[in-house]
C-alpha cells in the first residue's frame, strides 16, 4: 500500500471537481461542433460526454443519441458517415449512400462548411472562457494595487537591473501595466528571460531591463514549482490600493484580453520547453488536472469556475495544433485542399490519422508519467523496493 500512498489523496474531493470542470469544458467544445453541424445540415448520430459504456442515453427527435460515458476524459460528436469518434470518413458506407443521405454527411459538404464545423469546437472553448471571465469581471470587479516599487530586495534581479524604491512601473515589453498583479504574473512566467520595464522616476520616463531569477516556491497545498522572481515589493499603503468595477462592455473587453493572455503565455511556455529553458515536467495530464481541480475547489466555487475558464482556453488551443486526430489536423487537411484544389489522398490521410493517434497516445503516456512523478509515485516505488 505504501507504493500507492501518493495517490490516496486523489479521492472524491479531487475526482468530483475534476469531473465537474472537465465535463463543462468538453460539453461546450462538442456543443460547438454540434451546433454548427446542425446549421450546415449535417446529421449528428451521437453526442457523447465521456467514453466507454454509457450510463445515460437518450435520443432526440432528430435522431441524435445523447449519452454520458463512464470514463470522463473527453467526449465526441459522431456525424453520419463517420467511421469513428475522430470523424474519419467511412468510405465503404459513404459509397452506398444515396444523394439525399450524402447531403447530410460532413464529408460531402462544401469545404468552408467542413472547416467551420471542425473549428467550432475550439472556438466554443474560447467563447466559454470569455463568457466566464466577463461574468467574473462584471460581478466582482478587480482589486488594483498601483505598480509602485515600495522596496527592492538586496542581490535581486531588480537590484541588479537598477530598479529603485519609488519607481512606478507603467509598461513591460511595451505593454501598459495597470496593477502590481500584472507585473507579478508576467514576471512569474519569465524566469531567466529579459524584460524591458518602462518606469516613471522623479517625473521622468526611464527604461530598465531586468532578468527575473528562477526560484522554487511551495504553495499552500505542498506543490513545488519554479517561477520567475524580480525582487520588488508592492506598497501596502491604502492610498495605492483600490477596487475597480466594470460595466458589461468593459468586462467583455477585459475577458477577451484575459483569454488572449492565456493563449500568449501558453505559446511562450511551449517555446521555453522546446528551447530547453523550461523542463518538460511543466506539462501535466488528467491526473494533474484532477489534483489542481480538487485543490482549487477548496478555495471556493469562484476559484473553480475561474479554473474552468483557464482549462477551456487550454483545451481549445491544444485542439488547434496541426496533429491528425485533433481538430487542427482536420483543418490542416482542409487547408491543403483549399491550396491545391483537391483533397489529400485517402491513403495519406489514413497514414496521418494513424501517426496522429500515435502522437496523441504517446503524449498522453508522457504527461501521465509526469503526473505520477509529480505526485512522487516513482519515489515511493523506489523506497518500497529499496527498503
Amino acid at each position: 500500500m505504501e507504493i500507492w500512498e501518493p495517490l490516496q489523496g486523489l479521492g472524491l474531493g479531487y475526482i468530483l471537481p475534476f469531473v465537474f470542470v472537465l465535463s463543462i469544458v468538453v460539453f461546450f467544445h462538442e456543443l460547438g461542433h454540434f451546433w454548427v453541424a446542425r446549421r450546415c445540415g449535417v446529421a449528428v448520430e451521437t453526442f457523447s460526454i465521456g467514453f466507454g459504456r454509457p450510463f445515460f442515453k437518450r435520443q432526440d427527435r432528430l435522431g441524435t443519441t445523447w449519452q454520458v460515458g463512464w470514463l470522463p476524459l473527453g467526449g465526441y460528436v459522431k456525424f453520419l458517415g463517420d467511421e469513428n469518434a475522430a470523424s474519419a470518413p467511412d468510405h465503404d458506407s459513404l459509397a452506398h449512400f444515396d444523394e439525399e443521405a450524402r447531403q447530410k454527411t460532413l464529408f460531402y459538404k462544401p469545404l468552408w462548411q467542413r472547416a467551420a464545423v471542425v473549428a467550432a469546437g475550439p472556438v466554443a472553448n474560447f467563447i466559454l472562457a470569455i463568457i466566464i471571465f466577463t461574468g467574473l469581471f462584471f460581478t466582482y470587479g478587480q482589486q488594483v494595487v498601483r505598480p509602485l516599487v515600495a522596496d527592492v530586495m538586496e542581490n535581486s534581479a531588480a537590484a541588479r537591473a537598477g530598479l529603485e524604491k519609488g519607481d512606478l512601473i507603467v509598461e513591460m515589453n511595451g505593454v501598459a501595466v495597470e496593477s502590481f498583479s500584472d507585473v507579478q504574473r508576467i514576471v512569474s512566467v519569465s524566469a531567466e528571460t529579459p524584460i524591458q520595464f518602462g518606469i516613471e522616476r522623479n517625473g521622468a520616463f526611464v527604461t530598465v531591463t531586468a532578468t527575473p531569477d528562477r526560484v522554487e516556491r511551495t504553495d499552500r497545498f505542498g506543490n513545488v514549482f519554479a517561477i520567475g522572481q524580480l525582487g520588488v515589493q508592492a506598497s501596502s499603503d491604502i492610498d495605492y490600493i483600490g477596487h475597480r468595477s466594470f460595466g458589461l462592455g468593459e468586462s467583455m473587453v477585459r475577458a477577451v484580453g484575459e483569454t488572449y493572455f492565456i493563449v500568449e503565455q501558453s505559446f511562450v511556455m511551449l517555446g521555453r520547453i522546446i528551447s530547453g529553458r523550461e523542463g518538460t515536467e511543466a506539462l501535466g495530464g488528467p491526473i494533474r488536472i484532477a489534483q489542481i481541480s480538487g485543490q482549487t475547489a477548496t478555495l471556493g466555487l469562484i476559484a473553480l469556475i475561474n479554473l474552468t475558464a483557464v482549462l477551456s482556453v487550454s483545451i481549445g488551443l491544444v485542439n488547434l495544433f496541426p496533429i491528425p486526430m485533433l481538430d487542427g489536423g482536420h483543418l490542416m487537411f482542409y487547408a491543403y485542399e483549399a491550396l491545391f484544389g483537391r483533397p489529400m489522398s485517402e491513403r495519406v490521410q489514413d497514414i496521418g490519422m494513424r501517426l496522429g493517434l500515435g502522437v496523441v497516445l504517446a503524449l498522453f503516456v508522457f504527461v501521465t508519467w509526469n503526473d505520477l512523478s509529480h505526485l512522487g509515485v516513482f519515489d515511493s516505488i523506489a523506497n518500497f523496493f529499496g527498503s
